[in-house]
């Protein structure tokens, strides 16, 4: 289980005041898909309120207890039946270096112009985006035209 100061445990708990739930558990309780939902959001999101149903306050603490244990994630709120968790988020390894696809890329782009120096300039592109021969950006596919409009 991750470890916090009072401190940043208060700073979080206001950052999550403004947050909606994005893992409900049901009856049926904590699940190993439910787990791997947690894991997902805390992936992405790194603090994320979990709603609990059921009545029982006892089974809803070993329900937090074992998602901050499972997922070695910090408690920083519980409220009836909101529970506030906090991982920070992980890195992405995924980035685009190049390839053509969705996302951001960064593309460098080399004009040259008779007897001066060719300049030499970088430019992130869009995934529907292209350079062409002369250094111009362009999208990759035409934007399709409305037959009702003229």
């Amino acid at each position: 289980m991750l470890k916090l100061t009072p401190a940043e445990r208060s700073e979080l708990r206001s950052q999550a005041h403004a947050l909606n739930p994005v893992v409900i558990i049901g009856e049926s309780g904590l699940s190993a898909s439910v787990l791997k939902e947690i894991d997902a959001s805390l992936n992405a999101h790194g603090l994320i309120k979990v709603r609990v149903f059921g009545d029982d306050r006892e089974a809803r603490v070993a329900i937090y207890e074992s998602i901050c244990q499972e997922l070695q994630a910090a408690p920083i709120q519980h409220i009836g039946k909101l529970l506030v968790v906090y991982r920070p988020k992980q890195d992405d390894q995924k980035t685009h270096t190049g390839k053509s696809g969705p996302g951001m890329r960064e593309v460098t782009i080399i004009k040259s112009s008779g007897m001066q120096r060719p300049t030499v300039s970088k430019v992130m592109l869009k995934g529907n985006e292209r350079v062409t021969a002369g250094g111009i950006i362009k999208r990759a596919k035409p934007r399709q035209k409305s037959t009702k409009r003229g």
